[in-house]
């Protein structure tokens, strides 16, 4: 009996590419791989910037320039993406598409902004489009949301789901770092890129949580802007009350059930209590916490990011791929639930910690306390320290809408009394965040 063969192109050859180009030949693992796949796999291509460059283990023979030519080779089966963005990787994943050639890519931004029409033309012509390190780099969340819990309700999916901000946030912790002293080393030692922008701004966790919602819920991968706070206004002061208080502060990323058919979807940081599965992933470390209304609280957690551990994510693709191929198959894109509402940020109750800076002088509080009171946000405790002239206030909030909240927060800083809104987090209390 012969053994099929299936053909595959690599578009880039960074960490991840490198990595999976290795891992596909590796003949170590080359009886694991074929019966995974049920089918010989072999690398046909790789596309790169730099052809004359070194690549370890991967022969200069397969080294191409030309991307859209290997994107449009006539006896290639699966094209693999990892150059990110959303142009020119849409045109290269497009091309394929139409030609009936599967596509396995990382790419979050292409697919947070382009899913749906991607799934759309793969399904069109009889092929696979899979996606799995686009979140969470080696943790196989995608997938345990498109099979193992498929049947389930999921009420919400919250994660840690941007490596960089977790190292930056886990060493002001740790240490009591400043926001910039603990940015400049995850730089230093590669966690964070030059223009750390799209992680500290938590543009990537807000496409993050746009896939995580289209498996979960089956909102559109459309490129429809959700709400998204980033860490750069997270202070050492923040960090030291959370840790007094019981709390850590992270980056989450929720996408969650408002009645039923509300969705709200959103990127923050947050105060999260030390006893929940979450406030435990340090350093560069992703998790994915997901409820659901049958099978509880479940928790994934893995590395979010490095060459080899996406790369294995990839290669689970590649093997998923090219079992359908041989089979003559491929898998129905996941469906887009049109009774779905997106639920403004503003309309969400949260518990909140809020911090100001005011001048220590007397009836300050009491203006400070009536304001809160204008706009119905209950006060559930508060902590006062003195430091010159001047005195810091930090509060909890009861559960309180958003858009009331922030309201609040724009009458505190018309306060002559009031020098500075320091902070106005979230926190993670009785199953909010």
């Amino acid at each position: 009996m012969n053994t099929p063969r299936i053909r595959v192109g690599v578009i880039g050859a960074g960490f991840v590419g490198g990595a999976l180009v290795q891992l596909l030949s590796d003949e170590s693992r080359h009886i694991a791989l074929l019966d995974a796949a049920t089918a010989s796999l072999e690398v046909v291509g790789v596309a790169v910037r730099d052809a004359q460059k070194p690549r370890a283990g991967i022969d200069p023979a397969l080294l191409t320039t030309d991307a859209l030519a290997l994107a449009n080779r006539e006896d290639l089966d699966i094209l693999v993406e990892l150059v990110g963005g959303v142009e020119p990787a849409r045109t290269y994943i497009v091309a394929a598409l139409r030609r009936g050639v599967s596509v396995v890519t990382a790419n979050k931004a292409l697919m947070a902004e382009c899913g749906t029409e991607l799934s759309q033309i793969a399904h069109e012509h009889g092929a696979d489009l899979f996606y799995e390190a686009a979140v969470g780099g080696g943790i196989p969340i995608l997938r345990a949301l498109r099979t193992s819990l498929a049947g389930e309700r999921i009420e919400r999916v919250m994660g840690i789901v941007n490596g960089t901000t977790n190292f930056v946030l886990s060493k002001m912790t740790s240490e009591g770092s400043d926001y910039d002293v603990a940015l400049a080393e995850a730089q230093a030692l590669g966690y964070a890129e030059a223009d750390p922008t799209a992680d500290v701004e938590a543009f990537d966790a807000a496409a993050k949580v746009q896939i995580l919602s289209s498996l979960a819920f089956g909102t559109e991968l459309s490129g429809e802007e959700i709400y998204r706070e980033g860490i750069t206004g997270v202070r050492a002061i923040d960090v030291d009350f959370a840790r007094r208080t019981g709390y850590v502060i992270k980056l989450l990323g929720v996408a969650e059930r408002v009645g039923e058919h509300g969705i709200s979807r959103r990127a923050h940081p947050a105060l999260v209590p030390v006893e929940h599965p979450l406030a435990s992933v340090h350093g560069a470390m992703n998790a994915v916490f997901v409820e659901g209304a049958k099978s509880g609280p479940l928790m994934w957690l893995g590395q979010g990011a490095g060459g080899e551990p996406t790369a294995t994510a990839v290669l689970g693709d590649v093997l998923h791929a090219a079992r359908n191929r041989v089979s003559g198959r491929h898998d129905v894109p996941f469906s887009v639930d049109d009774r779905l509402q997106s639920v403004s940020a503003g309309d969400i109750k949260s518990v909140f910690y809020i911090s100001l800076d005011v001048l220590d002088e007397p009836g300050v509080l009491a203006s400070v306390a009536g304001i809160f009171g204008n706009h119905g946000v209950s006060i559930q405790s508060m902590e006062q320290s003195g430091f010159g002239d001047e005195a810091r206030l930090s509060f909890v909030t009861h559960s309180a809408l958003t858009q009331n909240v922030h309201a609040t927060i724009d009458d505190l800083a018309k306060l002559e009394s009031v020098d500075s809104v320091g902070a106005c987090f979230r926190v993670i209390d009785g199953g909010a965040a």
